[in-house]
């Protein structure tokens, strides 16, 4: 059940792909038994990752120098997105809260953001730290659509939005209002870019959109921009994504995770045997990528290194 995964394969579509992932690769299922991983976050003061199991209303951890894996939290209101800010404060985003809340290094839980204009959220799904301390997230509606992934509701505000949590004040402001589903969110390695998924085509399969969108940070780093479409999934939907310190996308995909050189040419995947649906990069080095499938946590060691 656990240990390196027999068969294991890589698709390369530009030779370029061949200099991060090494032909002697293997992946490793390090743990299984989850209804939906989500959300993994690497903590190098500890050397763990902890991850979401939505479903299941808890949150797992994985201690990368013995192998155990156990639970961190539950319940977890049905936390998603996780990411670690420039204090190595935990911040997570819960389907089950309607909020993104920060675990302090006492283990007690701030509130950052939970209502809009004096209305909950739908229920935020991905979030990440900029270098100034601001938080960006984006809320789609899917932990309110039904009791699986949260508590079925209606949407107070209405749409769904991509937001900034200001570092001083803990103002909320929107950034982007034209997403039908906002889902994965990174900023590219200087920032100067903000990538944001839209996985709108999972309830309209036809013409819901199905791409990551490129945003210009603006001047004073707080707005976004002109905006295009960087790339489209030709498996399934894009979720979550990273960068490494080049600047290459790995994003994840129906069939595994597809990686993005920064010209916006799909370059290679690596093939998992599960839908995943959010990656980190970690280890001592960020050279080991962590892999959330459907059921399972992955790894795979690679020849480059995560974007901080």
């Amino acid at each position: 059940m656990f240990g390196f995964i027999e068969g294991f394969s890589v698709e390369v579509y530009d030779l370029r792909f061949n200099r991060i992932v090494p032909a002697s690769a293997r992946m490793e299922r390090l743990w299984t038994g989850a209804r939906w991983t989500e959300g993994p976050a690497w903590f190098p003061a500890h050397n763990t990752v902890v991850w979401s199991d939505i479903p299941n209303d808890r949150m797992m951890r994985y201690d990368a120098l013995s192998g155990h894996v156990g639970i961190f939290r539950q319940p977890a209101r049905n936390s998603n997105g996780n990411t670690v800010d420039r204090q190595g404060r935990l911040v997570t985003c819960e389907h089950g809260g309607r909020q993104v809340t920060r675990t302090e290094h006492d283990g007690s839980i701030t509130v950052l953001a939970s209502h809009f204009e004096g209305k909950r959220l739908n229920s935020p799904n991905d979030v990440v730290v900029k270098s100034d301390g601001s938080i960006w997230f984006t809320d789609p509606d899917y932990g309110i659509l039904s009791d699986y992934e949260g508590d079925k509701a209606e949407s107070e505000i209405g749409r769904c939005n991509v937001y900034r949590i200001d570092p001083h004040s803990g103002a909320l402001t929107i950034v982007a209002d034209d997403f039908v589903k906002p889902n994965g969110l990174a900023f590219s390695p200087d920032e100067s870019e903000l990538y944001i998924a839209d996985t709108g085509a999972s309830h309209d399969p036809e013409n819901g959109p199905r791409h990551i969108r490129k945003f210009a940070v603006t001047g004073d780093g707080t707005t976004l921009g002109a905006s295009s479409v960087f790339a489209k999934s030709t498996a399934g939907l894009f979720d979550g994504f990273r960068f490494d310190v080049t600047g290459r996308l790995w994003t994840s995909a129906a069939d595994g995770i597809h990686v993005f050189h920064q010209d916006g040419t799909l370059i290679g995947k690596v093939l998992v045997p599960e839908i995943v649906a959010n990656l980190c990069f970690g280890g001592p080095k960020r050279n080991r990528l962590f892999i959330c499938g459907t059921t399972s946590l992955y790894s795979l060691m690679t020849h480059t290194n995560g974007a901080a």
